[in-house]
């Protein structure tokens, strides 16, 4: 089975060796027809505590690795 993967952008560091990133999807409404955008929040895993606010990262699911991390980071595609 695949793994799913989706970028998003970090809006804390303040924990250690995790970040939590927030993923911007557009949708569009069911009766209105216009495009929405929904937000996700993921506690990814950082285990060299190297992303800062506001850093463009793409994330992978994986294993669970704590009760809420279930996502690790791929790679930091823009740094702020």
């Amino acid at each position: 089975m695949a793994k799913k993967e989706t970028s998003g952008i970090v809006v804390s560091n303040k924990m250690n060796k995790t970040v939590t990133v927030i993923v911007r999807r557009p949708t569009s409404h069911k009766k209105y027809s216009k495009v929405i955008s929904k937000t996700s929040k993921y506690y990814v895993d950082d285990p060299m505590n190297i992303c800062e606010i506001g850093d463009q990262v793409r994330i992978q699911e994986t294993r669970p690795i704590s009760k809420n991390k279930r996502w690790i980071i791929i790679e930091r595609t823009k740094v702020t």
